[in-house]
């Protein structure tokens, strides 16, 4: 549980999903003038360096952001280019913000953040890399204090759900705690991050259940999935996922945008 470090994944092709529709969100919601909550279970580090060992090793980033910045996906006013710059202005060029970062980077004073995150040398790191935005921050675990957080306050905002996926058990825990957390806080936008598995990988029928089921118990939530070639030979993500219950008005657009984007991969 405490083994996965987002270190050798940050900027990888689902990284980029991912973080494209928190920043499209997040931009939509921060345009009304009404304060909001940002809440996240498994916030990692939240400052991530593409030249670093582990990054290196991988390979992933290469794949990733920094060849999606050669194909210019993003214009410089596109949210998510817009806080990637912001983070590089401050931290340097091969920086990468981890999605806690990143929503600082466009949230606002009047908005409030509370951060989970269980691994105590990232839990050190995450706040390091919050000092200057600050936060709340809970060495816990995620599942469990996203029912005891819900519903915050201000109830407007948004809560980001996005386990290593290590822990077997979470496709079918998660789904559960989804519909418990949408009782409690009926208005929040609750997003959830997947992987897409090869049919090889030993969690793939899992993961395709866990999303059948969360389809027929939510069929008005946005899924976005996209498909993208391994980052290497035996990779068993081919894919990411992003479930949003109570999506903000013009996250469709930007799914399917993406979604066409991703294709040509």
């Amino acid at each position: 549980m405490l083994s996965y470090q987002h270190s050798y994944h940050a900027g990888n092709l689902a990284d980029v999903h991912k973080h494209a529709l928190m920043a499209a969100m997040l931009d939509y919601m921060t345009r009304k003038d009404k304060p909001l909550s940002y809440l996240e279970t498994h916030s990692g580090r939240g400052l991530y360096a593409l030249d670093a060992a582990e990054a290196v090793k991988t390979g992933e980033a290469a794949q990733g952001i920094e060849r999606i910045a050669r194909l210019n996906w993003f214009a410089p006013d596109h949210p998510y280019a817009r806080a990637l710059a912001a983070v590089r202005a401050a931290h340097g060029a091969r920086a990468y913000p981890g999605s806690p970062l990143l929503a600082a980077t466009l949230l606002r004073p009047i908005d409030s953040i509370q951060l989970c995150e269980l691994h105590p040398q990232e839990f050190a790191a995450l706040r390091a890399a919050m000092e200057s935005h600050g936060g709340v921050f809970h060495q816990k675990d995620g599942l469990q204090m996203a029912l005891a957080l819900a519903p915050p306050t201000p109830r407007r905002g948004v809560i980001l759900i996005d386990p290593s996926w290590e822990v077997k058990s979470d496709y079918e825990a998660i789904p559960k705690l989804i519909g418990q957390v949408a009782r409690k806080w009926n208005v929040g936008v609750i997003a959830l991050w997947y992987p897409i598995l090869a049919p090889s990988v030993t969690a793939s029928d899992a993961q395709r259940a866990m999303v059948r089921g969360l389809r027929a118990s939510h069929p008005e939530a946005l899924i976005s999935e996209v498909r993208f070639p391994p980052a290497r030979e035996g990779h068993g993500m081919i894919g990411s996922g992003m479930f949003v219950l109570n999506p903000p008005w013009g996250l469709e657009d930007e799914a399917q945008r993406l979604g066409r984007l991703f294709a040509k991969l």
